[in-house]
């Protein structure tokens, strides 16, 4: 009876693990395949479908209801509220005026992340040129910087070309402001000079640096930025002065001519204070857990408005979840406006955005920054799998329409940096960018950069990248 049992048992077992085997054979046919096994073609064949969808938010945006939106709401924005830096009143206005706009917009999932962000004040400053005439130099204290004594620091001028010079030259250095006249060769390579000119200056002694605003065009016009101190170096005071008086004393000195400045500033750095990164959504009909992210920071620096940097990322980011929404489109899973704080201080909003939603990391599908301005798009750039590079670049195909099809490497964001080292896909919008360092960090910056029809592009490209992406069968592959 004993044996009988057993042969029997061991029947029914083999008959449930062919029937389990058969069933999970009748899933694996019945789900779509993940991209790491779809062919191009298929790919090509899934995105093409969405050329639709795609060219209706392009009519909403250039043609239609929604035309100079994006543009309209930036101008009353700046307008309302000025320029916005860090630990602000102005920031905090800006943060509450964005919730209420987003609430009346109708979007969802509205709400304010708390965050700690740097508060420096940039108090009175001025730089008088006392030798070899007098002349009052433009300038504007770079963020962080300590201010002077409160008569001010009367000292010689030493100018030089690169930090190899200041090193070579160093013996003459101490007492002295040090003038840096260095030519522009790029932003991401001259920015060097802005970021840690004073500590470099502080090492041989001197008591001041003066910094050539790190732009390739000025009317005589300063451009102010966030600077660090190295750690165990003395903080002397530190601001941008304008290409023109740059070359001047640059000038000046090679002809042996003594120049003394009296420099005087009221910097100061307060302690932290509480801000907001400003978050709205469409959430996703199947896969709400998902995200892509769009995104542009709402702080600017306290001069001009802040429209290019980065009123106009923010603005196509709102923009773009009111054109999926206004066509009655909800993607699979969710799309997510946020609009950072701090992020000219160095991404601080962001930063610590993403040690609050890291937990959740492998639910974010694209990661998306717009902070290089918004004139008339090229493409995006983008950084991510080989794989997900191969979707991206049938996803740009749908936005032939506005020929803005280009994929180029590396995306690019301070606010994003950190989402693509940790293997997530990101993107960033590429413009005909050539004019967004005159203006950056300066008082240029200003609604009249701004053109109402390149927003709208920007706007449809963000709006087509994002929509497509989010409804996709599957996440980008990473």
């Amino acid at each position: 009876m004993t044996g009988n049992k057993s042969r029997c048992q061991n029947s029914i077992s083999q008959v449930l693990l062919t029937l389990l085997i058969l069933c999970c054979l009748l899933q694996c046919h019945s789900r779509p395949h993940s991209y790491d096994s779809k062919s191009l073609a298929e790919i090509s064949r899934e995105v093409s479908k969405y050329s639709d969808i795609a060219q209706q938010i392009i009519n909403l945006a250039v043609y239609g209801k929604a035309q100079n939106r994006s543009y309209e709401r930036l101008a009353e924005f700046t307008d309302t509220i000025g320029n916005r830096v860090s630990g602000s009143k102005n920031l905090d206005l800006a943060i509450k005026y964005m919730y209420n706009a987003l609430n009346q917009d109708g979007l969802e999932n509205v709400h304010l992340e708390l965050v700690k962000i740097p508060h420096w004040v940039r108090g009175e400053e001025s730089a008088v040129m006392l030798l070899p005439r007098n002349h009052t130099l433009a300038i504007l204290g770079l963020g962080s910087s300590v201010g002077t004594p409160p008569g001010g620091i009367e000292a010689e001028v030493m100018v030089v070309e690169s930090f190899e010079e200041l090193k070579k030259r160093a013996s003459e250095a101490k007492g002295k402001i040090v003038v840096y006249n260095q030519p522009f060769v790029s932003y991401g390579e001259t920015v060097a000079y802005r970021a840690s000119g004073a500590s470099e200056a502080a090492k041989v002694g001197a008591v001041a640096s003066l910094i050539r605003s790190v732009t390739p065009f000025s009317i005589n016009s300063p451009h102010t930025g966030w600077q660090w101190y190295q750690p165990g170096v003395p903080q002397i005071p530190t601001a941008c002065i304008t290409i023109e008086d740059a070359q001047m004393m640059a000038r000046m000195a090679r002809r042996g001519q003594r120049i003394v400045v009296r420099l005087t500033m009221g910097a100061q750095t307060l302690p932290d204070v509480d801000s907001y990164n400003t978050v709205a959504e469409i959430r996703g009909s199947e896969h709400p857990e998902q995200v892509v992210l769009l995104s542009g920071h709402l702080d600017s620096w306290d001069v001009g408005q802040g429209a290019m940097d980065d009123g106009g990322g923010a603005a196509i980011s709102w923009e773009a979840l009111s054109l999926i929404r206004d066509l009655g489109l909800r993607p699979k899973r969710t799309l997510r406006t946020v609009l950072w704080s701090a992020e000219e201080p160095g991404g601080v909003g962001a930063a610590q955005y993403f040690q609050q939603h890291k937990g959740n990391i492998s639910n974010f599908d694209l990661v998306m920054e717009s902070d290089l301005g918004t004139f008339s798009p090229l493409g995006l750039q983008f950084t991510g799998s080989d794989k997900a590079r191969a979707i991206m670049k049938e996803v740009m195909k749908l936005l032939a329409p506005i020929n803005v099809t280009s994929l180029e490497k590396h995306g690019e964001g301070t606010d994003i940096n950190m989402w693509m080292k940790a293997g997530v896909p990101g993107a960033s919008l590429h413009t005909a960018d050539q004019r967004y360092f005159w203006f950056h960090h300066s008082d240029g910056d200003t609604m009249t950069v701004q053109n109402p029809e390149e927003m709208n592009l920007c706007s449809a490209v963000w709006a087509v990248v994002a929509y497509v992406v989010a409804d996709l069968e599957e996440m980008l592959p990473r």
